[in-house]
């Protein structure tokens, strides 16, 4: 006898094992945003950008069942779009002068 897959069981459970790639996503980008709050702006900007480029990564790895609301576009659009804002802005971070 098979058991019938996990989001006809539990519907709540496999919706949210389905956002955790957004949700890991969500927490990093908001501990860069503390860092931020707290004076390390450059810290913090390196972590927010460093999030999106490994966003873009999980985005041109995972499934698209697997991806949740990382998914908003075609594959190659999110991609490059994550990646390409995410290597500009831990780069403009990187190289603006300390006072």
């Amino acid at each position: 006898m098979t058991r019938p897959p996990l989001y006809v069981r539990r519907p709540f459970l496999a919706g949210l094992l389905r956002q955790l790639p957004l949700l890991a996503v969500l927490v990093t980008v908001g501990t860069g945003l503390l860092l931020v709050t707290f004076d390390h702006w450059r810290r913090g900007l390196v972590v927010i950008g460093l999030t999106l480029v490994v966003a873009g990564v999980l985005r041109l790895l995972l499934p698209v069942r697997r991806v949740g609301f990382l998914a908003v576009r075609s594959r190659p659009t999110d991609v490059v779009l994550l990646t390409g804002a995410g290597l500009a802005l831990t780069v403009i971070a990187l190289t603006i002068p300390s006072p």
